[in-house]
């Protein structure tokens, strides 16, 4: 963990501790058995949302934590040392809750938000297609209106908690109007035409089940439109800055993780007489290891900090996302070089934190989509 966090209350300090207490008791000991036979641990999420630490930057009126996204990334850092898949799913989950908070009706958050925050649901989030990742305004899911329901068709590739969640939140097409004509949709399990492919099999993040969601006829109310028609593009685009931000904390815990392990081996691995973290050579490895993850985490707190003052905040969430999983993919690369042939083995975890890291460049918009952001804010 780090040496030292600017916390800034008593509060704040006592989540973090919580937090740890958790990771260490219910997320670490179990994460590399669930990770080596692709177990899903729902229960995990009910013990994080039954302790607050599930959705902590939602109101406490509808059962959130009411903490500035400062705080809550911090949170989700130390969740994502312990257990990179917990980490993701958390942050998924407080994405799919997104839309509902800020765009629902007051009837639609008191029905379902308390629900939804305390952990007794879990959600997904579904926006990606085979054909349309990173060009979301391509998608051909579509949800045609018939009396009083919409009637849902299509699929949705990628989707964290696929076949696992409690509910979808779904972007489908209502109109040919392009980028205008995506909506909103909140879809229970359980909804009749809703099918899943069968999990994919990934390089890394096993713990954390992502399948393909199919929709075949599924019919929701009318009542289960987030938003007005239309607004499911600007919807989900507003989400997904707070989502990079999630993710630029996952990684930044994985990297920490990595950095922890690498340093214990380190100070108990002896060559030539002396402990290895002895010799320049590595020691300035683990110099590197610890400078990139200190930049990743400032990088993505100042981001919060613009999102928590109500500024604009999508550069430096891009930034944010970018410098995080790019540092992470290196840190975790050096860990498994720090410990030589034994962290090419299944024996140290870093093998599977390097595992992990790659994909965190993909997900939440791949570094490459990050970089156009940026580019297109300098433009500006």
């Amino acid at each position: 963990m780090p040496a030292t966090r600017q916390l800034p209350t008593p509060e704040a300090e006592g989540l973090l501790a919580l937090t740890r207490e958790i990771a260490a008791k219910e997320l670490a000991p179990r994460a590399a058995d669930a990770e080596r036979t692709g177990t899903f641990p729902r229960e995990v999420f009910t013990t994080l949302g039954r302790a607050g630490l599930l959705t902590l930057p939602y109101p406490e009126e509808f059962g959130g934590g009411d903490q500035p996204y400062e705080i809550y990334l911090q949170v989700l850092e130390e969740i994502g040392a312990a257990w990179a898949s917990v980490g993701v799913g958390v942050s998924v989950h407080a994405l799919s809750c997104f839309p509902l908070f800020a765009y629902g009706t007051a009837e639609q958050r008191a029905q379902w938000l308390p629900d939804l925050l305390s952990g007794e649901r879990l959600g997904a989030y579904c926006l990606s297609e085979a054909h349309a990742g990173s060009d979301p305004a391509a998608m051909r899911t579509r949800a045609v209106r018939d009396g009083d329901s919409y009637v849902l068709n299509g699929a949705k590739a990628w989707t964290t908690h696929g076949g696992k969640a409690d509910f979808y939140t779904v972007m489908a097409r209502t109109s040919d109007d392009g980028s205008r004509g995506i909506s909103c949709f909140h879809v229970p399990a359980g909804t009749p035409g809703l099918e899943f492919d069968r999990p994919e099999d990934k390089m890394g993040l096993m713990g954390s089940t992502t399948a393909t969601v199919r929709f075949v006829d599924a019919r929701v109310p009318a009542g289960n439109l987030v938003g007005r028609e239309g607004e499911g593009l600007s919807i989900a685009l507003a989400g997904l800055d707070a989502g990079r931000l999630g993710i630029a904390a996952v990684a930044t815990g994985l990297a920490q993780g990595a950095l922890d392990t690498a340093v214990a081996y380190a100070k108990e691995r002896e060559a030539f007489g002396r402990a290895i973290i002895e010799h320049q050579g590595l020691a300035f490895v683990l110099a590197d290891m610890a400078a990139a993850i200190e930049s990743a985490r400032a990088t993505y707190l100042s981001a919060a900090r613009l999102k928590d003052a109500g500024r604009p905040y999508g550069r430096e969430a891009s930034i944010a996302k970018l410098v995080a999983t790019d540092n992470a993919m290196k840190v975790t690369t050096d860990a498994v070089q720090v410990l030589g042939g034994a962290g090419y083995t299944r024996d140290f975890p870093v093998e599977r934190f390097m595992r992990e890291a790659k994909v965190m460049q993909i997900f939440e918009g791949t570094n490459q989509i990050q970089r156009l952001v940026i580019s297109r804010h300098l433009a500006r």
